[in-house]
Formats: C-alpha cells, sequence, structure tokens
C-alpha cells in the first residue's frame, strides 16, 4: 500500500521517466497520413482544401492516403465486412496521423464526415484504429469564419483517443480561395494551412514510436489485473 494512496494498487502504477518514453519499433517509413473529407460534391471545397495541404506533406516527407468517401454506406446500414468500410479501416490502422477537413452545414460537420469517423472503432478485436494517432482538423466555409465544425471534430479526436495538434484551419467564402483548377490562392488562410500541416508532422515525428506507452493506462491495467485474478478463481 501507498501511503496516503489507499485506493492504487501499487503493482499496477507506473512511474513515467523519459527513458521509458524512447521510441520503439521500426521508424524507418516516412510518417504515414490518412486524410478524410466531407462532401461528395465534384466542385467540394473541403477536398480541394485536404489536397492542398496533402501536397505540403508530401513535400515534408510524409506518406499521404486520401480516402474516398463516395459509395461508403452509411454506418450499420451494411456488415463490416464491406468493401469501403474495410478499406477505410484499414487506412486508420495504417495511419500515425490524420487528417480531418468537412464543411460546415445547418452549424455542424456534414453527415459524409461523421459516416466516416462512426465507420472507425474505438476497438476491433485486439487493435485500436485510432487510438494515439495525431489528428489535424480543418473546415471550410461558405459564408463568415466559423469554428463550429474544427471544435465538433476536436471533440471526435478526443472521443476517438487521438492526439489533437493545438493548430487548426478554418476557410471562410472558400468559393473565393480556390482557382478554377481548384488549387488554393496564395492568402493568410493557405499559410494557415501550411503552418497546421508542419504542427502536424512535426507531432507526428515526435509520438510515433511512443504512443504505445503514452496510451497505457493505470486503469487498464488494473482492469486486466483484476480479471486474471478472476479467471483463476474460476478455475478452482
Amino acid at each position: 500500500m501507498i501511503p496516503n494512496l489507499p485506493n492504487l494498487n501499487p503493482e499496477q502504477l507506473d512511474m513515467p521517466t523519459l527513458d521509458k518514453l524512447a521510441p520503439i519499433g521500426d521508424l524507418a517509413h516516412p510518417p504515414r497520413i490518412l486524410m478524410l473529407y466531407g462532401s461528395l460534391r465534384e466542385r467540394s471545397f473541403s477536398r480541394f482544401l485536404t489536397e492542398e495541404a496533402a501536397r505540403i506533406l508530401e513535400h515534408f516527407g510524409a506518406e499521404v492516403k486520401i480516402f474516398d468517401p463516395t459509395e461508403l454506406p452509411m454506418a450499420g446500414s451494411v456488415p463490416e465486412d464491406h468493401p469501403k468500410v474495410a478499406e477505410l479501416r484499414a487506412l486508420s490502422l495504417w495511419s500515425e496521423g490524420q487528417v480531418w477537413c468537412s464543411p460546415e452545414r445547418h452549424g455542424a460537420i456534414t453527415a459524409v464526415m461523421k459516416n466516416q469517423i462512426d465507420w472507425i472503432p474505438l476497438e476491433q478485436g485486439a487493435l485500436r484504429p485510432s487510438q494515439g494517432r495525431t489528428l489535424a482538423v480543418m473546415q471550410v466555409c461558405g459564408g463568415s469564419q466559423s469554428f463550429n465544425v474544427v471544435n465538433t471534430m476536436r471533440l471526435l479526436g478526443r472521443w476517438m483517443r487521438m492526439f489533437t495538434i493545438p493548430n487548426q484551419s478554418s476557410v471562410p467564402m472558400a468559393y473565393k480561395e480556390f482557382d478554377d483548377h481548384g488549387r488554393m490562392r496564395p492568402s493568410g488562410y493557405y499559410e494557415r494551412v501550411v503552418d497546421v500541416m508542419e504542427e502536424l508532422f512535426k507531432m507526428t515525428l515526435l509520438l510515433r514510436g511512443r504512443t504505445g506507452y503514452l496510451t497505457d493506462r493505470y486503469s487498464e491495467r488494473n482492469e486486466r489485473s483484476v480479471n486474471a485474478i478472476n479467471n483463476q478463481i474460476k478455475k478452482i
């Protein structure tokens, strides 16, 4: 028993040190970034912004994959082995960081964006497809600048046990910020996108190889310990 902390199980309490934060695993590959966008329109500004951000990340040296939400069924409407569902989940497991970009519709994220997030489970057998990944959030607005969408996605990222970076991007009147070829025009909004991707890349480099330790929780260790004891008792 630990003095003044009688409720703690000392056998399951970790004492964090810098040595335990040493990265482990194969880190020779480029940082792996999955990007999701929230619109199916042919001239989709959330897709344009996502593609612009992808170019920046690739310049930094990341391996980037953009998921196409077209033909992704509504969550719960088809079995989990549907090809588009399996593709999305495999990409989430593959990723070390993610970028979510959605338009704002009726003051919230779009159904297209939420549907993708809803298909990514907190747990998939012994795997957790989102836990420990870094996350950057961006939104495009048809009118004045808003932060409703990025705030919502921050909440979802926390729920999905992701490390959401402090910086974010919100592009107002997006139809003015992209040319006929879908490329973003020079502006302070473009520079903010560069800032966000730079921060995401740095944080992904910093955290990868360490997320296993960073997401190792006392409560879960203690629960496993109690379950192991109960299973032994059942065998007696």
